[in-house]
Formats: C-alpha cells, sequence, structure tokens
C-alpha cells in the first residue's frame, strides 16, 4: 500500500461552467505523482497542485518515447456519490504497456489506490450535470537524461484529472467512416495491443485525410495485407452482420479496450453470439452491406462509450448501415453501460468502484 503524501494548493482554481466543458481543456487543482529509481523503486508518492514538469532536454522520453498512459473516468450519480468504472482492468493494462516497453511496472493495488486519492482529494471537480465525467489521464514518462538508446532508469508517474464536457451532448449521431487502406495503425510484433502515444502519432495521417475527405473517423485494416478490420479511431469496433455480432481479435495489433470487454460480457449475457477470435475482412463487410446482412456497426471507447457509424466508404463505395440510423444493439449497449457508470442502474457485475 503506498504511503501518499498530500499537499493541498493554496491557489484554487475557478471551477468551468458544467454545460460548458468540452474534452481536456480544463484541469483540476492537484496531480498524483511518484517517481522509480533504479535500485529503488517507485517512491515518494504524493498529490500536490497542479504544476508544470521540469525536465532535462536529455530526458529520454523525448527521443526513444519511453512513455505509456490510460484514459478513464470518475462519475457523479445523481445521489451525490463519486465512483469509478473497472479501474482495475487500467492498472492491468498499463502493466502490460510497461512490460512491452520496458518500464517498471505498478502493482494493481497501487494503481487503483493512487486514482482514488487524487479523485478523493479533487472530489468537488466531479462535475453533476448530465453525461459529464471527470476524465483521469495517468501516464508513464522516461526520465533519465541519457542519449544511449536503453531503457530508462528513472521514471516519473503522474495522474492529471480534467472535467469534462458530454460526448453526445444532443444525444447519439452516426458517424461516417472512411476505411484507409494506405496508411496502418499497428503491425504484428509491435505495439497495437499496448497504449502508448507512437500509436497515435502514427494515425494522425490518416486521421487527417479522412477529415479532409469529410469522413469523422478512420477504419483501420491490418497492416500486412491491408484487409481485415482492426480499429475505428481510437475505439475498438463492432460489426453486427445477419445476427452475429463480430469485432476484431487483440492478438497483437488491437488495443483490450475496457469497453470493449464490457460489452463483450453484456452481449453475450443478452443471448448474443459474438465472435471476438477470427478475423473479418473489409470484403466481407462492404459485401454484407450490399446483401442487406450488415445490421449495426459501432465503435467503443472511454470517451464515447459507444459511437454508431452511419456510413462506411472504401475504394470508392460508400454504403450505408442500418438507413444511417443507431441500431437497437448499439443503443442499448450505450444507455446499459452509461446507466451503470453513472448509478441509474443497479451495478450486477461488481464494476463499480466508490470513492
Amino acid at each position: 500500500m503506498l504511503e501518499i503524501k498530500v499537499t493541498q494548493t493554496t491557489t484554487p482554481k475557478a471551477k468551468p461552467d458544467e454545460n460548458n466543458l468540452g474534452f481536456g481543456t480544463h484541469y483540476t487543482d492537484h496531480m498524483f505523482r511518484m517517481d522509480y529509481t533504479e535500485g529503488q523503486g517507485w517512491h515518494s508518492a504524493r498529490i500536490e497542485p497542479y504544476q508544470p514538469i521540469s525536465l532535462d532536454p536529455a530526458a529520454m522520453v523525448f527521443h526513444y518515447a519511453q512513455e505509456s498512459f490510460e484514459g478513464m473516468k470518475a462519475y457523479r450519480t445523481a445521489e451525490g456519490q463519486v465512483q469509478l468504472f473497472r479501474p482495475e482492468k487500467n492498472a492491468e493494462r498499463l502493466q502490460s504497456t510497461h512490460e512491452r516497453l520496458c518500464i517498471p511496472t505498478i502493482p494493481v493495488e497501487d494503481f487503483v489506490q493512487a486514482v482514488k486519492a487524487l479523485v478523493d482529494v479533487d472530489r468537488d471537480w466531479v462535475p453533476s450535470a448530465p453525461g459529464t465525467s471527470l476524465y483521469l489521464r495517468p501516464f508513464t514518462i522516461a526520465t533519465e537524461p541519457h542519449l544511449g538508446v536503453k531503457p530508462s532508469e528513472t521514471y516519473a508517474f503522474i495522474i492529471i484529472a480534467s472535467p469534462s464536457g458530454a460526448y453526445y451532448a444532443e444525444g447519439l449521431d452516426p458517424v461516417k467512416i472512411y476505411v484507409e487502406d494506405e496508411y496502418v495503425r499497428a503491425t504484428p510484433g509491435g505495439t497495437g495491443f499496448i497504449k502508448c502515444g507512437g500509436n497515435y502519432a502514427a494515425s494522425l495521417a490518416g486521421q487527417m485525410k479522412a477529415h479532409d475527405l469529410g469522413y469523422s473517423q478512420v477504419l483501420w485494416l491490418d497492416g500486412v495485407e491491408r484487409k481485415y478490420v482492426e480499429e475505428v479511431g481510437s475505439m475498438n469496433c463492432f460489426f453486427k452482420i445477419d445476427g452475429v455480432i463480430r469485432t476484431a481479435p487483440t492478438v497483437g495489433t488491437v488495443l483490450p479496450g475496457i469497453t470493449r470487454m464490457s460489452c463483450i460480457e453484456l452481449l453475450r449475457d443478452w443471448g448474443y453470439t459474438v465472435d471476438c477470435d477470427s478475423r473479418l475482412s473489409i470484403q466481407e463487410v462492404m459485401d454484407a452491406a450490399h446483401a442487406g446482412k450488415l445490421e449495426e456497426v459501432f465503435g467503443t471507447g472511454t470517451a464515447a462509450v459507444v459511437s454508431p457509424v452511419g456510413k462506411l466508404y472504401y475504394e470508392g463505395d460508400e454504403v450505408t448501415v442500418n438507413d444511417g440510423n443507431i441500431g437497437q444493439v448499439t443503443q442499448r449497449l450505450y444507455d446499459t453501460l452509461t446507466g451503470i457508470q453513472w448509478g441509474v442502474l443497479p451495478d450486477e457485475k461488481g464494476w463499480i468502484v466508490k470513492v
């Protein structure tokens, strides 16, 4: 168990308007930090006023991208209870990321304790307006000043928090997706299954290309054959084809999303057949659309929870999904997950951790 030193801010910020929060533009009064030194391990856990980070220009994070991050939320129920959604799964995924990048791992219980401690100190920053939440960004950076290519000997693990507005302020709205067959997001043996900044930097060119063509997001294909569907934007992607729900397997190039995992559990509880083991080609998707068998497409992730897809464009062929409307499964998943997260529905699976 961590011994966390708390230093309260002496200059608290004015809190933003809950009805105009946006995403990632406001930050709470405090941040969590602990450091790692080779031979000493993780140490000096503390909560301190939100402040800039001082790093040597030779810090290895700048040169060799040894860094990781997570994304999660704290929610306030109608009764005022502040709670987290499956935080131990974020901790486990961060461990996988650290193992892949040669960063020392953080025990699951220490990660969860740190998150809860920061949320508790800044609990007044957890908004209560419908659909709002406190977005949490844990991240780790290599801090050793060294230009040789090797694992760093020192690191900082930091958590910052940002009150965020409703992703769908005016209700779920199906998005247009561009299937990218030039750029790739990940390749076998690489880092596609972990959460590190390099994956997102590599996605920007494809994302900008899609935006320029009038599409909201990119559907990524596999990096070898440019044939099999993998992720949509920074979300996992599901396809309901002729009654069967399919999503790409997490076998090294696809991030094992916590929302994805939760959706699969719910869908199977509801009696749906979910295939998350076999690969699905984009041609199968397009053929199903033309045959009237592509019933629903949706992305899943922390920020949007569930995002319906209304159109798909691939190699000059644009198809409409479910007449551009939100599918029943998509809507049910969104309502159920958000209901559990905000305490509207009972937590029958033990997914909620109260703060």
